[in-house]
């Protein structure tokens, strides 16, 4: 008899924990999304991305971009990480992402370690980028935020759609403007998503028209990118997005301010009112940049997620079961 009602009981437990894992199916997004079903899988995701930036500083850029170009493209829904096949066409190939998007095999780290201490594939590769997002910005000095979860993962991609929704480094604060506004996101959302620039590179041949042909460009920072990025060769020779590229600062934002911003689409943001108030706000206010960022940061997360039944946890990141 005891032991029935010790089997009962445990029974009972074990509903409530399926329940409640699933409740957010219905509910949509929510920060506790695996605290049932896999509490041990948020540790383990940090764990790999503070080994993977310490071996390497840049990663943690590579890691947030990643999560920034996947839900531009038809929302946040692991479809950058698909490669391509006879059925996929690859957003890796996009114009933004070819020979540029890394960080491709960080997520399979993480993605076998989840699914290790989890027992099973229970966490979406989708939501392993946004997770991976916020803990590489921690492990470069950065804000912490609570990153909404419950995604599910795509069975498709689109290199036509990466290519028509990805910004790109050439626009101007109207089409930036624009391009967010797509996305449901507002002036506010553009220039703190932007301070994201204030870690990682840019490969010459996104801001070589930029040193050669703006004019709202300090002249020694342009007589200097010129010197690495000529006119024609040297594609991938590498600059810093801001002085101090593996600190997660606002440094960013004091270059627009000195005409030092590297693309031209970074120093866009102080063509505009309402834009350059806020360039000059997190300038000197970090932890004005830092609320706005992570409260961005949600809001772009939040963009077209898969749920409930939509999509598929996929066993393998890199392509549908």
């Amino acid at each position: 008899m005891a032991f029935l009602s010790l089997f009962r009981a445990l029974l009972l437990l074990s509903l409530a924990a399926s329940v409640l894992s699933t409740r957010p199916y219905k509910y949509g997004l929510t920060p506790d999304f695996y605290d049932y079903v896999c509490p041990q899988a948020l540790p383990a995701i940090k764990r790999v991305v503070e080994a993977a930036v310490q071996q390497e500083r840049r990663m943690g850029a590579s890691l947030l971009r990643l999560h920034f170009h996947d839900c531009f493209v038809n929302g946040c829904d692991g479809s950058i990480l698909l490669d391509p096949t006879p059925t996929i066409d690859s957003e890796k190939f996009a114009a933004a992402n070819n020979n540029s998007a890394r960080g491709f095999e960080v997520i399979d780290q993480i993605k076998a370690e989840v699914d290790r201490v989890c027992g099973r594939p229970v966490v979406s590769c989708a939501d392993i980028l946004a997770v991976a997002a916020r803990d590489s910005v921690v492990a470069l000095g950065g804000p912490s935020w609570k990153v909404q979860l419950g995604r599910r993962d795509s069975t498709t991609a689109s290199r036509t759609a990466a290519n028509n929704s990805i910004p790109a480094p050439n626009m101007d604060l109207p089409a930036l403007i624009n391009n967010f506004k797509r996305q449901g996101l507002k002036v506010k959302d553009l220039v703190a998503l932007s301070g994201a620039h204030t870690i990682g590179f840019a490969q010459c041949f996104t801001f070589r028209n930029r040193t050669f042909n703006d004019s709202n460009i300090d002249k020694a920072f342009a007589m200097n990118l010129r010197s690495f990025c000529p006119r024609t060769g040297s594609d991938s020779n590498l600059a810093p997005l801001d002085p101090t590229p593996a600190r997660f600062d606002t440094l960013y934002y004091n270059n627009l301010l000195t005409q030092k911003g590297l693309l031209h689409s970074d120093q866009a943001l102080s063509t505009g009112e309402s834009a350059l108030e806020l360039v000059k706000s997190y300038s000197d206010n970090y932890e004005a940049f830092w609320k706005d960022f992570g409260k961005s940061m949600v809001r772009m997360g939040n963009i077209k997620p898969l749920i409930g039944n939509q999509g598929q946890i996929r066993s393998n990141c890199r392509r549908v079961n």
